[in-house]
């Protein structure tokens, strides 16, 4: 098997363990990241991961695993760095609308070579702090990018009325939960298994309250 193959079948082995079905247009454009994430990589320093077979793990079937928790039209994925889970979710589930923002500019070059070249409508990257963002989204996700407190914060205004904010996590962070601001609550905390990937995964759910002001 070479080695394009055996990416093929990790792929779609672990899209299987996950329970997700998608089109061959889909995988194609995942298996075309992972290569665009490689080459750019030798010279950006977008990810300390460089095994091929982990960047599928690590990177694509971890994004992959919110996917079925994702609602709405518009969605926005702070501090996205080479485009983890925001990317990814665009390409298995396309037609809504994505911004990816993030701080780098080396990263938002690659987002925005990587948007060009799979030929993905409707995503965009930004460079940007995140406070200075603006706009409403259904949807906000973010993964490895800050504390829960920081990053709602940070980004807390960006959550349209009755949006969710799915963070992703390792180990449950209950020290972080203690610590959210007052107009946010947990909503469901969900572990997480990615396929071929040892180690505590969470997603947790957030909400404005109802009561909130903001």
């Amino acid at each position: 098997m070479t080695a394009s193959a055996a990416l093929r079948h990790q792929l779609e082995h672990g899209l299987t363990a996950l329970g997700l079905t998608l089109d061959a247009t889909a995988i194609d454009r995942l298996l075309a990241y992972q290569a665009l994430l490689q080459r750019w990589n030798a010279s950006y320093n977008l990810t300390a991961i460089r095994d091929p077979g982990e960047q599928i793990s690590r990177h694509i079937l971890d994004s992959l695993t919110i996917l079925p928790y994702v609602r709405g039209q518009r969605l926005a994925d702070i501090g996205t760095g080479p485009g983890l889970p925001g990317l990814i979710l665009a390409i298995a589930a396309p037609g809504r609308e994505v911004v990816l923002v993030d701080s780098n500019g080396k990263k938002v070059r690659f987002l925005r070579e990587a948007i060009r070249s799979l030929g993905l409508q409707g995503v965009k990257a930004i460079q940007s702090r995140v406070e200075q963002v603006e706009g409403e989204y259904d949807c906000i996700t973010a993964r490895a990018f800050a504390s829960l407190a920081d990053m709602l914060q940070w980004g807390g205004h960006l959550l349209a009325p009755g949006g969710v904010w799915l963070a992703m996590k390792g180990r449950h962070p209950d020290e972080e939960l203690s610590a959210l601001p007052p107009e946010f609550e947990l909503t469901r905390s969900l572990p997480l298994q990615v396929p071929g990937v040892e180690g505590e995964r969470h997603l947790l759910e957030i909400a404005r309250r109802a009561s909130g002001g903001c």
